[in-house]
């Protein structure tokens, strides 16, 4: 119920305080840390009382937790906007979504010098998009295509693609400035190791070639709709369930 005497808030205007408040948290935990930065911080940084961010979330972690569902809502919209069509092309756009959001890398790779104790807190968002159940059933569209091998259960399949890209990331976070690959370098090597891992040596027919690139995106529609809903939640902007 509104108060006597005081306007009811405008939803959009709700909204784009909300989202300037993210912004300044992503600015402050990459610039200090997560464990450094405070309520304070982030409300001079947005230019906003201490008391407004609270009307949006009860808590630090509530904050955060809202800051890194929008930026796994940023990173699939990026991905599906560059309209993959083959299972390559898709993990070559995760890889490379992931090394530009310096903030969905440090979740996946579990970095406590960026997120301290929310990356424990968070596990559950720590999973790439590429390593969900959804991806599952996007395999099991491949394997009906005939083009990933026969010779794997899907789920073998998954530990393949989750390796490899785990893999690749944590060795270059691991190894010194000078002998890592360039950014845009190490997404093709996990493209096209992941493709050979995953690939037949046939060709897909062009029949084949059109499901599987329909199969991607709707792949991505799908994650994307659910990091969505997650982030609205987290957003105050549809109800929550009980």
């Amino acid at each position: 119920m509104v108060k006597a005497g005081r306007p009811a808030q405008d939803p959009v205007r709700q909204q784009e305080r909300a989202h300037r408040i993210l912004d300044a948290a992503a600015e402050l935990i990459l610039r200090w840390g997560y464990d450094k930065t405070t309520i304070d911080d982030v409300a001079k940084q947005a230019g906003v009382a201490k008391g407004t961010i609270y009307l949006h979330w009860k808590t630090r972690d509530a904050l955060f937790a809202a800051l890194l569902r929008r930026e796994r809502v940023l990173m699939m919209e990026e991905v599906r906007a560059a309209a993959p069509a083959s299972p390559r092309d898709l993990i070559g756009g995760l890889a490379g979504a992931l090394l530009r959001r310096p903030l969905m890398r440090a979740l996946m790779l579990g970095d406590a010098e960026v997120l301290g104790k929310l990356s424990k807190q968070k596990q559950e968002s720590a999973t790439t998009p590429a390593l969900s159940s959804a991806f599952e059933d996007y395999l099991g569209t491949l394997a009906e295509q005939g083009v990933i091998r026969s010779d794997r259960a899907l789920a073998e399949h998954l530990t393949v693609v989750s390796s490899v890209l785990y893999g690749f990331l944590f060795t270059h976070a691991l190894l010194p400035e000078p002998a890592r690959a360039p950014d845009d370098r190490l997404r093709e090597l996990i493209a096209d190791t992941a493709d050979r891992a995953l690939g037949t040596s046939e060709p897909a027919l062009r029949a084949g070639a059109r499901a599987v690139a329909q199969a991607t995106l709707d792949y991505l529609d799908t994650v994307a709709e659910v990091a969505r809903h997650k982030l609205a939640l987290s957003l105050g902007s549809e109800e929550r369930n009980p």
